[in-house]
């Protein structure tokens, strides 16, 4: 795989453009971000379409459709956020015409939902994006201000390296490209062009709302798929509201991956900052870093 294309940073008073391209969301949480962002010193507008709704969604397909490829062709633009997550991305991924990046990359935020547009733009275009927390939680008290504060940062190219404290000791250092997102969005895309590719990948998971056979069902898609086979670490983080479901597990999450990885010989980390969690670092796909732990202190840099 060819080395990724990384967007130019920002820098003050570049301009960001908001979409809406899955779920339906309210003006207030965006008319917030829009404030924020301007007060950290960026020019932003909004896609025609981004307080639409349709049902559960932010518009017809085709409104959702034209925000995002307006922005995508727009030269200007550097930045696209996506607004919120829920559900829609992946109805509309492989209708937008991305071949404007190839003359202006830009970054794409989002995380959830967005999982299938970070897949695509990483394993179809060859360009890295931000897994980042989204428009819909910037002022949001329950969230840590290391959300917003990491968007921004990640952004304008001054990131610091992802410290947390691992489930358990170890000693070892790894590299590999970063890939991954919300598992359910993964295991959709299994055979479609935007299947990730993970050979000597650092893949790193996340998720919410599922049932704990759920979770072993797509862990075990993804490793008949070859998935999971040669990964360079598997980077585990929210897990958040998991449950029991008709078919009784009593297991933890921590039991559930690695019944699925453990006859693998690469490090597998849990509690990464990054999911459905109040705190949820940006971190880059599609792009190289390095993953150490000596003891419990886990630390992921950029290469």
């Amino acid at each position: 795989m060819k080395s990724p294309v990384i967007p130019p940073f920002l820098k003050e008073g570049d301009h960001i453009e908001i979409i809406t391209p899955a779920s339906h969301i309210e003006a207030d949480p965006v008319n917030r971000a829009v404030q924020k962002l301007r007060d950290s010193g960026f020019r932003v507008t909004l896609g025609e379409h981004v307080l639409s709704r349709n049902g559960p969604f932010a518009g017809t397909e085709d409104e959702r459709l034209l925000d995002i490829q307006r922005a995508t062709d727009d030269p200007e633009v550097k930045a696209v956020l996506c607004s919120r997550g829920g559900y829609g991305m992946t109805r509309i991924v492989d209708r937008i015409d991305f071949s404007a990046l190839k003359n202006h990359p830009k970054w794409y935020v989002g995380y959830s939902d967005i999982t299938s547009l970070h897949m695509w733009l990483n394993n179809v275009c060859g360009i890295a994006s931000l897994h980042a927390e989204m428009p819909l939680n910037y002022s949001n008290p329950k969230c840590s201000p290391r959300c917003y504060e990491t968007v921004i940062e990640a952004l304008t190219g001054r990131t610091e390296p992802v410290r947390w404290i691992a489930q358990s000791d170890a000693s070892f250092e790894v590299s590999g490209r970063v890939t991954g997102g919300n598992i359910s969005l993964i295991y959709s895309l299994n055979g479609t062009l935007a299947q990730p590719e993970t050979d000597g990948a650092i893949l790193f998971i996340e998720e919410i709302g599922e049932k704990f056979y759920h979770l072993d069902r797509m862990l075990v898609g993804m490793r008949m798929a070859g998935l999971l086979k040669n990964l360079a670490a598997l980077v585990v983080g929210g897990m958040e509201e998991i449950t029991e479901g008709e078919h009784i597990f009593n297991q933890t999450v921590e039991q559930v991956v690695m019944n699925v990885v453990s006859g693998y010989d690469y490090p597998v980390l849990f509690n990464f900052p990054a999911g459905h969690i109040p705190d949820n670092r940006a971190i880059f796909l599609g792009r190289n870093a390095r993953i150490s732990q000596s003891g419990r202190e886990a630390v992921l840099s950029w290469l």
